[in-house]
């Protein structure tokens, strides 16, 4: 055959089974060649440009695009995101897309580690299914003890999601933080509090929030009230990921703080083989990206304005 004759039987092949569907042993029969000729044939006609396949997907999915940059700009496995709102509706939003992203990939018989924060409780709020997890663990990441915004402490969060899912949780009885190094050590010594971080450290799965800078975060007013302007003025920290405080590379930061909090520890996100970060908006830009930079999450949950910015930073270097 031909290199004439051989593309004019590939454009003949393509329109009978792109345009007229008709099957590759239909084909085969009709030219006089076997089926698997046929498969070649068409791959060719891939290769060589007589075939275009087109998926038109910009109304049913308009940010895979968006998507795609941010995943080949920080090697990340996957990033998903929602349209910009704004606001409380924002976070109700990001926190239903990471449940079903969840839901999706989530198999009986995992460990689900679970971090705390306002994002992670729409997390929890969302995660609902008509299929039980009987043998699912969720287990929480960080520590949360006292009266203030129970409804956000990962206790409660791990309760609600495995509630929900006729799953089965361990709870964490230890604060956030404690007044010295000196005491975060007794702490996670104890047998109790021990069992939960190792349990934690065999994650299939984890589901982070990932904070913004000190002068941003809840968390350091609770604790540290007006002082923590002061209290972190010369340290590198873009944000906090399960309450480790993080540099702009995402390595941990020499910090006090650090030093006192009870929970896990950043780098050990990066032997959990599946680690979803969930949080947007522009204060968190930064830290977001740090997280991506140091590996710490190989999944993101974000919206359109946020992922526009991790893009253009990203360009900037």
């Amino acid at each position: 055959m031909t290199f004439i004759e051989d593309r004019r039987a590939l454009v003949k092949m393509a329109h009978m089974y792109y345009e007229e569907g008709a099957t590759q042993s239909e084909i085969a029969k009709e030219m006089g060649v076997s089926r698997s000729l046929i498969s070649k044939y068409l791959a060719k006609a891939k290769e060589q440009g007589i075939v275009e396949i087109i998926i038109h997907d910009d109304i049913i999915h308009p940010f895979r695009q968006l998507e795609m940059q941010v995943e080949r700009s920080y090697g990340i496995r996957e990033v998903i995101c929602i349209p910009s709102f704004g606001g409380e509706s924002s976070k109700s939003r990001l926190g239903a897309a990471a449940a079903k992203y969840l839901l999706r990939i989530m198999q009986d018989g995992q460990v689900i580690g679970v971090s705390s924060g306002t994002t992670l409780f729409e997390v929890a709020k969302a995660m609902i299914s008509n299929q039980s997890y009987p043998s699912v663990r969720f287990v929480p990441l960080v520590g949360g003890m006292g009266n203030e915004r129970v409804d956000i402490h990962a206790n409660h969060i791990v309760a609600m999601m495995a509630g929900q899912l006729h799953a089965e949780y361990k709870l964490l009885h230890t604060p956030v933080m404690v007044d010295s190094k000196e005491a975060k050590k007794v702490f996670m010594s104890q047998s109790s509090i021990k069992s939960v971080f190792d349990l934690a450290a065999q994650s299939d799965v984890a589901v982070v929030g990932i904070g913004g800078t000190p002068e941003h975060s809840t968390m350091v007013q609770s604790y540290l009230g007006q002082e923590h302007q002061n209290h972190f003025a010369d340290q590198d920290i873009v944000g906090d990921i399960c309450y480790n405080f993080i540099s702009k590379n995402g390595t941990t930061s020499r910090s006090t703080w650090n030093e006192r909090i009870i929970a896990f520890e950043a780098e050990k996100l990066r032997d959990i083989p599946l680690v979803i970060g969930v949080a947007s908006g522009k204060e968190k830009v930064q830290s977001i990206q740090a997280a991506l930079k140091g590996k710490l999450i190989n999944v993101l949950i974000t919206d359109e304005e946020t992922a526009k910015d991790l893009v253009a930073e990203q360009n900037k270097n």
